[in-house]
């Protein structure tokens, strides 16, 4: 059961980080994008813990403020840094190395919780990583590397998100409430990105932004939730590297979208993938 929500939690992730590539294709404020993305992931949680009766919790522990800030500038501050890296490196070296991440939170399940792991479901785990590398290399885009501090912001970026990725793991395991932690991640995170917008004077790219960002801030939420769900019930190990495979989601809908043919490594990336789940099961 826990592989489904895994599998769902990549899926639904996949389908924010979508309507993310929709908004900046159609000329979205990234400001506005990302608030309303945290805005609609708020509201998300915010019903979410009210329909389960934990929303009353929010304020009981303030381990539950602290880890919602940690993980939230993991998210927020992530975002941004990898942004920066786009701007001084190619996309095809650094969207594989920041979802490098996920290696940490891998290592953190099976040395630090001393999580089983087969040599089969080791070799799922790792074509699942191959597929994350592939669907990122564009063969046509430069290499050349003209700034030192990409390498500082792409080193930031494995950081960050490893805070978000593996700081849930971290959080279950101390048996606090993922959907208020992630309440209080998003909140804080709205916050920090609301000067931003203030400063936006593109009517339309903001009004572009916003709508995009409303919806993949709904997606956003639906596939953390589910992600932390399948770190609940099954291995962070396993369930990490699932769960980065949403770039999958992003390229294949791109490709329906923009009527863009699959590349040979993005059908190699789509076998890997497959095969590492497959696997995985079995």
């Amino acid at each position: 059961m826990w592989m489904l929500v895994a599998v769902g939690s990549a899926f639904i992730f996949g389908l924010a980080g979508l309507a993310m590539k929709i908004s900046q294709m159609r000329g979205g404020s990234n400001a506005a994008l990302l608030l309303a993305l945290y805005i609609s992931g708020t509201v998300g949680f915010a019903v979410h813990g009210a329909v389960s009766g934990s929303l009353a919790g929010l304020f009981a522990d303030w381990r539950i403020w602290v880890a919602g800030a940690v993980i939230g500038a993991g998210s927020a501050w992530g975002n941004a840094v990898f942004m920066k890296a786009l701007a001084y490196g190619p996309a095809s070296l650094t969207s594989p190395l920041v979802n490098m991440n996920i290696i940490l939170v891998i290592l953190m399940g099976t040395w630090v919780y001393h999580e089983p792991i087969t040599r089969g479901e080791l070799s799922g785990v790792a074509l699942l990583l191959l597929a994350v590398v592939l669907i990122a290399i564009r063969r046509k885009e430069s290499y050349t590397i003209k700034e030192r501090t990409w390498g500082l912001y792409v080193a930031a970026g494995i950081f960050l998100f490893s805070l978000r990725n593996g700081g849930l793991k971290v959080t279950e395991e101390l048996q606090l409430d993922g959907t208020l932690i992630l309440l209080a991640a998003y909140l804080l995170s709205a916050l920090w990105f609301l000067p931003p917008i203030l400063r936006e004077q593109d009517v339309t790219a903001r009004r572009t932004g916003w709508r995009w960002g409303l919806l993949a801030g709904v997606f956003s939420y639906g596939g953390l939730q589910l992600y932390a769900m399948a770190l609940a019930t099954g291995k962070a190990s396993l369930a990490a590297p699932i769960f980065a495979t949403n770039a999958l989601v992003i390229a294949l809908g791109a490709i329906l979208i923009y009527k863009e043919r699959l590349t040979p490594l993005q059908t190699a990336a789509f076998v890997c993938t497959m095969a590492g789940l497959i696997i995985i099961r079995l």
